[in-house]
């Protein structure tokens, strides 16, 4: 007579493997085990953390191998763990779930799903107004735009230099909240000057570095009034937050209301254009130009730097910490850039970042979807495939030349002898000199909230939480 045994395990042999099955029949085996036999079957590597796999047991394991594809394979035998894979020097790495990447096939399917979505004018107008309805939700702008204080602007003297002028503001854009940064402005103003907004990324040394200095001098130089700003809890806005608090979601919203903001102060000015008003930025100020060009119809040339991608939604919580990208059913940095469509746009991406896949892969995507409006010309994409991650010199000649061709601008004047652009004459400043309230936060208002109870205190008054 057989008896019932409900946990033994015992061997069988099957294909010439070896398994350990259960009363259940559940063919489990180790999962260090299923992924060497992959390397095997594939003639292909794979790279993990020993402490991620030890003791791991997979069910099902064999059945999860499908020897016509590696790539679904190792998504169904690392989809129980929470894992997934990334391509690593050539290696399958394998690593916990990380919702703001993917690979870059994925990305190739994700385009293609989203081409599936419209195919003109008319049914792209509907997706893009779906999308921007939506990202103002989600980021709650109509909610903190409501409760913005009368404007007021705090600034510091004027630096001259060799044909620019600095001098650094101060905005409060929620109650006790402010935002600090510096403006550029042309030493000799003739007439009416367009207007660049410098979102900062993540960088070191933020808003102060020498590149980004150079940059905005530079616009300056050009004709331009530009503005630079910190990130939320970096910069002097650490004399209110600590710098954790910027890894946080709600930095994703203050980020977007505080350069509107910023963008809102310069088009009050005198002597702007109202006409010609860009953004340019580079990592996470990519991310925010190519934000800020979709939702705000006063842009109206926008020049996002390494950054643009179809499978990556940026690392930070300040950047991927709200669902924006879950607008739409699902949405990606590629499809809103192409919300500024038909308007100029120059995407410039490098070789060593997520941004690599730009001219095969993101840029036709931004054709195509310019291409409804008969505007194809009026997209650009500057690739640097032996770069990397920065806002380098190659990328700023790009950004000018650019600027320069779409606003009327003479950049002649701003090269050297031999035709190059000469950003020596620059002036790089210390820190304490590009504060708004003084070398040691001495003039930081009174009514400056502090800390993340504050914060949170005042944002729950003005129903942003809810």
């Amino acid at each position: 007579m057989m008896k019932k045994i409900l946990l033994t395990l015992f061997v069988v042999v099957l294909t010439g493997q070896v398994f350990a099955q259960t009363s259940d029949d559940d063919y489990t085996r180790p999962l260090v085990d299923v992924l060497k036999k992959i390397e095997t079957e594939f003639h292909v590597q794979i790279k993990y953390d020993s402490k991620l796999i030890a003791g791991k047991q997979l069910k099902y394991a064999d059945w999860r191998i499908q020897p016509w594809s590696v790539t679904k394979s190792l998504q169904a035998v690392l989809a129980p763990f929470d894992y997934t894979y990334v391509m690593d020097h050539g290696m399958y790495k394998i690593k916990p779930f990380d919702y703001t990447r993917m690979s870059d096939a994925e990305g190739k399917e994700f385009i293609d799903y989203l081409e599936t979505l419209y195919n003109n004018k008319s049914s792209w107008e509907k997706r893009k107004d779906e999308l921007k309805s939506c990202m103002w939700q989600v980021l709650k702008l109509p909610v903190l735009l409501s409760h913005q204080p009368k404007a007021r602007v705090i600034l510091t003297p004027k630096r001259k230099y060799d044909g620019y002028t600095v001098e650094n503001f101060a905005l409060e854009t929620l109650p006790g909240l402010y935002v600090c940064g510096s403006i550029y402005m042309p030493s000799k103003i003739k007439g009416k000057c367009p207007v660049m907004l410098n979102p900062n990324g993540h960088f070191a040394d933020g808003r102060y570095r020498t590149d980004e200095q150079i940059r905005c001098a530079m616009e300056a130089r050009m004709g331009i009034i530009a503005a630079d700003w910190d990130l939320f809890a970096w910069g002097e806005s650490r004399l209110q937050f600590n710098s954790a608090l910027h890894r946080t979601s709600v930095a994703g919203s203050i980020q977007i209301l505080n350069a509107i903001s910023v963008l809102n102060y310069l088009l009050s000015l005198k002597d702007v254009d109202t006409t010609r008003v860009g953004i340019t930025g580079g990592s996470n100020g990519g991310g925010t130009s190519i934000m800020i060009s979709a939702l705000d119809n006063r842009i109206t040339l926008s020049i996002p730097v390494v950054m643009l991608t179809s499978h990556f939604a940026g690392g930070c919580p300040c950047e991927s910490g709200l669902p924006l990208q879950l607008c739409g059913n699902r949405t990606n940095y590629a499809e809103i850039a192409a919300m500024f469509a038909p308007k100029p746009q120059l995407v410039v991406s490098d070789g060593h970042d997520w941004t690599s896949t730009v001219p095969t892969l993101e840029f036709p995507f931004l054709q195509r979807t310019y291409g409804f409006y008969n505007a194809v010309n009026e997209v650009k994409n500057v690739h640097f495939p032996n770069e990397g991650h920065d806002y380098g010199p190659s990328k700023r000649k790009a950004m000018y030349e650019f600027t320069a061709a779409h606003w009327g601008l003479d950049i002649n004047r701003m090269k050297d002898k031999a035709g190059n652009f000469d950003e020596n004459t620059v002036t790089i400043e210390k820190d304490p000199q590009m504060y708004a309230f003084g070398p040691n936060g001495e003039n930081l208002p009174a009514n400056a909230i502090k800390g993340k109870a504050a914060l949170t205190a005042m944002l729950t008054k003005i129903g942003y939480y809810k």
